[in-house]
């Protein structure tokens, strides 16, 4: 049985400012939170430190500061997500779960197209 990881809406705000840079330091990522949010500098420390033991975030030394970079991208985490939401309301058919995502939402026709290269890619035989 595999350990479902989870990331908290507070997590989930520090993460997407590493998915928009390479890295930062704990004042850069305060930085980039603000005006949004009003947190002091221990939270954000905090966070990082948790999104670091449950393996989302890096961290190394860079001179007087840590600097931390996300070890999950954006997308590996909407797949891991939606993997888990497929299991527990699809009995792991990813079916409902697409058609529920795309029912009612318009689309650019450039998403259009990429989601028929990606059903085209789907139909064809490997090669």
């Amino acid at each position: 049985m595999t350990t479902r990881r989870t990331v908290s809406d507070t997590e989930l705000d520090v993460l997407k400012v590493l998915w928009d840079r390479p890295e930062g330091t704990v004042r850069e990522i305060l930085e980039a939170l603000q005006p949004r949010k009003s947190w002091a500098y221990t939270t954000v420390q905090t966070l990082l430190a948790r999104l670091e033991a449950k393996g989302f975030v890096e961290s190394e030394r860079g001179g007087t500061a840590h600097v931390f970079r996300a070890a999950v991208s954006r997308e590996q985490l909407l797949q891991e997500r939606l993997s888990d939401l497929s299991e527990r309301l699809c009995e792991g058919s990813a079916s409902p779960l697409v058609l529920a995502l795309v029912e009612g939402v318009r689309f650019t026709p450039e998403e259009v197209e990429q989601f028929r290269r990606l059903l085209d890619q789907l139909d064809s035989p490997a090669k």
